[in-house]
């Protein structure tokens, strides 16, 4: 389980690339809480791109990862 800020260091300006919630070592509700954050506001490094994917857990759907580009 990589840290966010080792993912996106790898990254060069401009990238594109997925963060997923198993990758950082988050759960799924975690990881949505944090995807909605990084969507409206943008995240370390990073702005949110694309449509985020989805996975329905107890009737709920959570974003399990979402692409983002290296700013």
């Amino acid at each position: 389980m990589a840290k966010l800020e080792d993912i996106v260091g790898k990254q060069k300006a401009g990238a594109q690339f997925v963060l997923s919630a198993p990758m950082l070592g988050m759960g799924i509700e975690e990881f949505d809480q944090a995807a909605k954050v990084w969507i409206q506001h943008g995240g370390p490094g990073f702005k949110a791109a694309g449509v985020p994917f989805r996975k329905v857990i107890d009737g709920e759907f959570l974003i399990q990862r979402i692409t983002v580009i290296k700013v």
